[in-house]
């Protein structure tokens, strides 16, 4: 191998024209495995130069400083001939003149073609370095057409953008036919025009093994296949990293060209640690100075906090400021505050989350809304000595038009070119990876269609590996392709498919963000994204302050102002926190539609756990996450706090950590307590655990924390069981642990929405449905809900309905015109407008003013949208077929007895409903076949029946889950007419009816009842369709 074969001692050559994955589908290697390749070669730099823009530069410069590999920044420029030009950054102004020039250029174009302009590069030139670049290049795409004019025409054209000293002629080897006469040309070029010769491989995937991956991505990006690819395709597998000596042997004929790449190596002395960003200055009066604003905005705040301020308070409070101001932090938190006073200010629903919980100056700002000091919070959670990165303040949002206003004041304020939100690099998973290799290798679409089905119903490897799911897609494992089929989806799986943005992160910069990283347009319009993902950013010390949307913050939102409209106000801030009623309806489970307690996971635990204070409410939202579930926290806890099992501590100085939690070790500020009591972690240390808790990428930094956790208590003459058990908890985080703080913010919601559902129904559930789609259940299922809970849902009705749900003085519900598919908004306003102008005196008078295109016509009509004018559903469907004319003077309205459809049965009705509106106001589609399934349990019967029983359940799926910490068990849940019924099917069972259980819209379950502690399940034994008539069913809350 090339590594087992170092080069001379004299011999040094630098790779520095790679590109990677994160040039989307032109690169085929993680920046990351390049990095290691790199290194394992012994090449001292590396230059990842992703396609118009620097996507992969913030991974290769992390990981470059682990392994040794100095990173150097460059890019490939489109330009607008198409031809591709390489640039290095050379120093501080050349990255800035880069970032700026791809700017430019993204925001100008479009989303695929944003290329940069010829007369524009001197304008960026200072700092950067051109190569003449690879077949894409200007230089060599006239040398392959054979106009040599041109390629000197086009070498010309760079020298004059960048000058002669910064322009290289790059030279490549990757034994291909007909290579050698173009290199020749090169080398001529080289001499002709007085510029160096520069050897790079062109690389564009780590090792030669990865050459299939680069062959199915030219596929994509081609839109063709293996057979039909030709020329699209690489020659062969050359073009990867190679060592200094196998690079000397390629160029033995041109040795400058190898020497050159060291020292050009040499002058690229821009790192990314000298990035340049600076958070923005909060501004000022003169005299006063941010910390001193800070100082008196939060005891301002804290006094109307904390009506009695204790010496407490205010050692909090005073230790907080301190650190935050020597920290320079104090702008950061006043640029926060002002962007929550503005949503106030605009009626915006807000609350913070997360650590920023942990923050007495948060709270007294505004900022979150539960008191640290009274739930005795970990500070260093949030911030501490050792930090050297900036803390995170969550902000929530109303999801939806509030959220949006918010984020487009933030780029308001700082500029098109000072905001922008952070990237979410969308990677090929499952179905994406398998549908890109099954069209390289030709597989028929309907045998990619059935795979997709089958992956997308939450496998996992240990029930089916990847074999066995493409021979139940139709591809058996002796088929000629299979082989490579799963080799490339291991390959390709995981590597970037495409930029998106992030849910709500955004960053923000003193100055010009594009001088600090390129933007580029997002595709929702009026917002920008940066090229870099959130842990770029963070790695990076870019500033993220997250603006993240709750479905169910904006139903809460418009939930309140209904109340507030109709004289039922509720305040938030003062809403009762011991409301037995609330508490009742939880210990119930009766929790569909509302905030974190809604999932199957959570109502199976509620009736366990039986909440009767705020807290329980903590710890139920924090207790069903893979952390406490897989570190095996979950049924210790219930059983003592049932007190059915005596609170223990691992160790009695934990007592005062763990007390709360019954000691038992439930989130992430108790490990960090633990670490600080146990194993005398310093605010430093701890901040280390805090990151390895909170950082995915990375078990190594995990292992390393724990090696220090474990020696801490080691000397501090731990017994080695004990040390054992707290090492154990500790990893078990490191899976998901979650915060007290964040889940004390996410409890107060969950409470909110509970007692709305108790005391303000009507206006809870127009809320749900008004902000949809959101939570585990369809509106389908809200609808039934709200009416076993006595609450009347009224159809749809262009007599009655706005274009939202709406609530009537009767406290019954009003479908608005917002359900109807394929009714646009802008039409359903213009029905609204219209009948607030003057009543519909007929059919006729609604077509003629309203003008609704006839799709959305037919569909109003089936659904008994007129029926008011008309006779009923079928009369509708055949008069809005007759052509209206405004100036007919014959047009007419038709008699009953010239209409020859009769009306619609209940099943026809309940059909035409679910295809028109996903959803129903009329009886469940079981209520209708209840009578021919006589030995079938309805779901609110089943409390009847005795533990162990065998019995039959049926209905609609509304939810199929396989969970992660289920060990390959499948949850489904049935509705029918009485409510939803739970069933646990195995791994084995699922293998055996996966296409039933995964295709089919109704289901009879049969199995042996579980009931216990007031949690009821049914355990599957035998499960087969049941035959109702065919439904267009909302769709299922499937394997999320």
């Amino acid at each position: 191998s090339d590594a087992a074969n170092p080069p001379p001692a004299t011999m040094t050559y630098v790779e520095l024209h790679a590109r990677s994955a994160c040039s989307f589908l032109r690169g085929a290697s993680h920046p990351e495995s390049l990095v290691r390749e790199a290194a394992r070669l012994k090449l001292p730099a590396l230059a990842v130069c992703d396609r118009d823009g620097v996507y992969g530069s913030a991974r290769v410069h992390r990981d470059g400083k682990e392994h040794g590999v100095r990173a150097i920044v460059g890019a490939e420029l489109t330009m607008e001939d198409q031809s591709v030009v390489p640039v290095l950054v050379a120093t501080r102004t050349g990255y800035r003149n880069l970032c700026q020039m791809i700017t430019r250029a993204k925001l100008r174009g479009t989303k695929l073609d944003a290329p940069v302009r010829w007369d524009e590069l001197g304008e960026f030139s200072e700092g950067l370095v051109a190569l003449t670049g690879d077949e894409e290049g200007p230089v060599r795409r006239a040398l392959a057409s054979k106009d040599r004019a041109a390629a000197m025409a086009a070498t010309e054209r760079l020298r004059a953008a960048f000058g002669g000293h910064n322009v290289f002629v790059e030279i490549q080897r990757h034994l291909h036919r007909g290579e050698e006469r173009e290199n020749d040309a090169l080398a001529d070029l080289a001499e002709a025009t007085g510029l160096p010769l520069l050897a790079t491989n062109g690389v564009l995937h780590a090792t030669r093994e990865e050459r299939g991956v680069l062959d199915v991505f030219s596929c994509a990006r081609h839109h063709t296949n293996l057979e039909s690819g030709g020329r699209h395709l690489a020659y062969n597998a050359e073009r990867h990293l190679k060592s200094p000596a196998r690079m000397a042997r390629l160029f033995a004929n041109h040795p400058e060209a190898i020497a050159n790449t060291e020292r050009l190596a040499d002058r690229l002395e821009f790192s990314l640690e000298n990035l340049g960003y600076e958070f923005p200055k909060f501004p000022v009066s003169p005299g006063e100075t941010m910390d001193s604003v800070l100082y008196h905005r939060t005891m301002e705040g804290a006094r109307n906090r904390y009506p009695a301020m204790t010496p407490k308070v205010l050692d909090q409070l005073h230790k907080e400021l301190e650190l935050i101001t020597r920290l320079g932090f104090s702008g950061y938190f006043l640029i926060v505050w002002d962007l929550v006073n503005f949503c106030r200010n605009d009626n915006i629903l807000i609350q913070g989350r997360g650590s920023a919980a942990n923050s007495a100056v948060c709270y007294a700002l505004g900022i979150t809304a539960c008191d640290p000091v009274a739930g005795n919070l970990l500070f260093e959670r949030f911030l501490s000595e050792g930090r050297k990165t900036w803390p995170d303040i969550d902000l929530d949002l109303p999801s939806g038009d509030r959220r949006e206003r918010v984020i487009q004041e933030v780029y308001r304020r700082y500029g098109r070119h000072g905001a922008a939100m952070t990237a979410n690099v969308i990677t090929f998973r499952g179905r994406s990876a398998m549908r890109e290799i099954g069209k390289a290798l030709n597989f028929a679409p309907d045998v990619l269609n059935r795979f997709s089905r089958l992956f997308g119903n939450g496998d996992f490897p240990h029930t089916m590996d990847l074999s066995a799911q493409l021979r139940e897609a139709g591809i058996p494992p002796e088929h000629p392709r299979t082989k490579s089929a799963v080799e490339l989806y291991r390959k390709i799986y995981g590597l970037p498919r495409h930029l998106g943005q992030h849910s709500g992160g955004m960053i923000i910069c003193q100055g010009e963000l594009s001088s600090v990283v390129p933007l580029e347009n997002a595709s929702m319009p009026g917002r920008v994204v940066a090229q870099w993902d959130k842990d770029d950013c963070h790695d990076l010390g870019i500033i993220k302050v997250d603006l993240l949307g709750l479905g169910m913050m904006a139903a809460m939102q418009d939930s309140l102002e209904m109340c507030q409209a109709r004289d039922r106000p509720v305040d938030l801030a003062t809403m009762p926190m011991d409301d037995p009623a609330t508490y009742d309806l939880m210990c119930r489970a009766d929790t569909i539609g509302t905030f974190q307690v809604e999932s199957r996971a959570q109502m199976a635990t509620l009736p366990r756990l039986r909440p009767q204070k705020f807290y329980d409410v903590v710890v139920e939202v924090a207790i069903i996450r893979p952390g406490p579930i897989q570190g095996g926290l979950l049924h210790p806890y219930l059983a003592r706090h049932a007190g059915k099992e005596d609170v223990e501590y691992i160790h009695p100085d934990l007592k005062p950590v763990l007390e709360r939690t019954l000691g038992v070790p439930l989130f992430q500020e108790q490990i960090l307590k633990v670490a600080m009591v146990m194993a005398d972690f310093s605010g430093s240390e701890a901040e280390d655990l805090r990151r390895a808790l909170s950082f995915h990428r990375s078990q190594e930094r995990m292992d390393q924390v724990c090696v220090k956790l474990r020696a801490g208590m080691v000397r501090k003459g731990v017994d080695p069981e004990i040390v054992d058990r707290i090492v154990h908890a500790t990893q078990s985080f490191a899976v998901y642990g979650f915060p007290e703080s964040h889940a004390i913010s996410f409890a107060l919601i969950a409470y909110a929405s509970c007692w709305m559902k108790v005391h303000r129904a009507p206006e809870f559930y127009a809320g749900l449905l008004n902000n949809q789609p959101m939570g585990f259940y369809s509106p389908a299922t809200l609808v039934k809900d709200a009416k076993r809970r006595g609450l009347r849902t009224r159809a749809v009705s262009v007599l009655v309905s706005d274009w939202l749900c709406t609530v009537g003085d009767d406290d019954t519900l009003r479908l608005g015109l917002c359900y109807v598919r394929g009714l646009t908004k802008e039409d359903g306003e213009r029905i609204v407008a219209e009948r607030q102008r003057k009543s519909f005196e007929s059919l006729m008078d609604f077509q003629l003013r309203t003008a609704v295109p006839k799709p959305a016509l037919r569909t109003l009509a089936k659904i008994g949208a007129l029926n008011g004018l008309s006779e009923h559903r079928r009369a509708a469907q055949w008069e809005v077929e007759i052509r209206r004319e405004e100036d007919d003077l014959f047009a007419r309205e038709i008699r009953e007895e010239e209409l020859p459809l009769k009306p619609m049965d209940p099943f026809e009705r309940v059909r035409a409903d679910y295809a028109g509106t996903s959803l129903t106001t009329g009886p469940h589609p079981m209520a209708l076949v209840r009578d021919r399934l006589p030995d079938l349990w309805r779901a609110a019967d089943l409390p009847l029946a005795v533990n162990g029983q065998r019995l039959s359940i049926g209905g609609m799926v509304i939810c199929r889950q396989r969970p992660g910490t289920a060990k390959g068990v499948v949850f489904v849940s049935l509705e029918d007419e009485s409510g939803v019924a739970n069933a646990i099917v195995s791994s084995a069972l699922f293998e055996q009816r996966r296409m039933c259980i995964t295709e089919e819209q109704f289901l009879q379950i049969e199995g042996e009842l579980q009931h216990v502690e007031g949690v009821i399940h049914v355990k599957a034994r035998t499960i087969l369709p049941l035959f109702v008539e065919k439904i267009a069913t909302p769709a299922s809350h499937d394997f999320r």
